[in-house]
């Protein structure tokens, strides 16, 4: 994958469904884009976006996810990776340019760890990401399938393909395998109160930040 080379920061939130990664990506834009965090770590601001996206494909996905429609997971996976390329292109690149910190909730682990569960090729799955951007930071939030089965029948009233109990099993090892094979990858424990678990994750970013300022 390829280097980060902007003077923005792209930082991406990875986890099971129901992990709190999204609670989570939307504390961390709004701490950085406190005046403060911008002077100490020098940057235009901070943005929030998401994958699936909101455009076209992204639509399609969800779709899908949601049961309204079926194709293969090979074709899925291939539809994650378009949007993905859409997405990098018009909205995360230009913002890194700019100095932006780009904050996604949800990027290719997601792929390679839910895609891997009916792929079976996966050297394929990680193949379509090769040419895409690599994250400065990967938060890959930890909670155990069953909180998240509880935290996603609470609140949510549609359940997707992959919320069940004994998939997000396979998930998890999934994204622990992909956490060893790849750098500027942080497991958080996400069964914290949501306050501790932003405070562990600032943490590490102040840590980063202000040592490597470039």
């Amino acid at each position: 994958m390829k280097k980060n080379i902007y003077p923005g920061k792209f930082i991406v939130f990875e986890g099971l469904d129901g992990s709190g990664q999204s609670t989570q990506a939307a504390r961390i834009v709004d701490f950085l884009n406190s005046q403060e965090q911008k002077l100490k770590f020098g940057h235009a601001g901070a943005h929030l976006t998401k994958e699936p996206t909101s455009n076209l494909i992204g639509g399609l996905i969800r779709s899908q996810l949601n049961h309204d429609w079926k194709s293969s997971q090979e074709c899925l996976q291939l539809l994650f990776c378009a949007d993905r390329a859409y997405h990098l292109e018009k909205e995360i690149i230009p913002l890194l340019k700019r100095g932006v910190f780009v904050v996604c909730d949800r990027y290719f682990f997601s792929t390679i760890a839910y895609g891997g569960l009916e792929v079976e090729d996966r050297e394929w799955l990680l193949s379509l990401n090769k040419n895409f951007l690599f994250p400065d930071f990967i938060f890959l939030l930890k909670v155990s399938p069953k909180s998240c089965i509880e935290r996603i029948e609470k609140n949510r009233h549609i359940t997707t393909l992959f919320e069940k109990e004994e998939m997000l099993k396979r998930v998890w090892a999934n994204f622990e395998r992909l956490a060893k094979e790849f750098e500027n990858v942080y497991i958080i424990d996400g069964e914290k109160p949501i306050e501790e678990v932003s405070s562990n994750i600032i943490r590490i970013l102040k840590d980063n930040l202000l040592t490597n300022k470039n």
